[in-house]
């Protein structure tokens, strides 16, 4: 794969729900192997984004880029044999279906014989999911079940993994563990854009962010210039108007 090309691309991207538009033009590029942080206040674009990437939304007009190639208004199925597979915000789990069994849904694009290979693969990242792997997924702690989302994704092998407000209702010694996770992934070559409403943790585990406002860009730095930049206070709870005068 040429290092050149950005794994994700979006260019003078606009969607968004029937007449009322999030993204708005919005352009901007993501590195192979890093974690890129979404901030930005509320109604900003940040989910917009991953839906859009994952093709629960179509572009309606720009274009929409993997690794080069344009997979604008591309299917699920599609992207998810492309190696993306997302993470949405809260619990989507089958409650009442053991937690093996949720792993087995998880990787029913790869057949049977596939997924039971590395379901135990998976398991070793999550101990405790391991320790009940008979228990059923409603049984779980809301750290578990994240866990169990995540280790579903994971089933896939993803070269990229969109994950939305992974720490939602997590302790903070469980997310401190989640971001550990992902830094480990795009360690290892996975591209991960997060969003993430703890912003100081998650940008300690990041390597790029990118804050919008109205779904356009208004800051891409790395993430730890922007740890280290002292109006980030301001730059975070101020919005986006205090993130141009940062940027400037």
């Amino acid at each position: 794969m040429n290092a050149t090309v950005p794994c994700i691309e979006f260019e003078d991207v606009v969607a968004g729900y029937r007449d009322f538009m999030i993204l708005n033009n919005l352009s901007f590029q993501v590195r192979t192997g890093s974690i890129t942080l979404l901030i930005g206040p509320n109604g900003a674009g940040k989910s917009t984004v991953l839906k859009t990437l994952f093709g629960l939304l179509k572009p309606r007009q720009g274009r929409v880029r993997l690794n080069g190639q344009d997979i604008s208004g591309s299917t699920q199925k599609s992207l998810l044999a492309q190696g993306i597979a997302f993470v949405p915000q809260g619990r989507n789990l089958f409650g009442q279906l053991s937690v093996y069994e949720n792993l087995e849904l998880g990787g029913i694009t790869l057949g049977m014989k596939t997924t039971h290979e590395r379901i135990p693969e998976v398991l070793e990242f999550f101990p405790r999911v391991k320790e009940r792997i008979h228990s059923r997924a409603a049984s779980l702690s809301g750290g578990e079940q994240k866990q169990l989302e995540i280790g579903r994704a994971l089933l896939l092998r993803p070269k990229v993994l969109l994950i939305d407000e992974p720490s939602i209702g997590l302790s903070p010694i469980v997310v401190k563990d989640v971001f550990k996770l992902l830094r480990k992934l795009a360690d290892q070559g996975t591209t991960v854009l997060m969003v993430e409403q703890n912003v100081k943790s998650a940008l300690a585990c990041s390597d790029d962010a990118i804050a919008l406002e109205s779904g356009r860009l208004v800051l891409h730095r790395p993430a730890c210039e922007i740890l280290a930049d002292p109006t980030m206070e301001r730059l975070f709870l101020g919005g986006a108007h205090a993130a141009n005068a940062a940027a400037a």
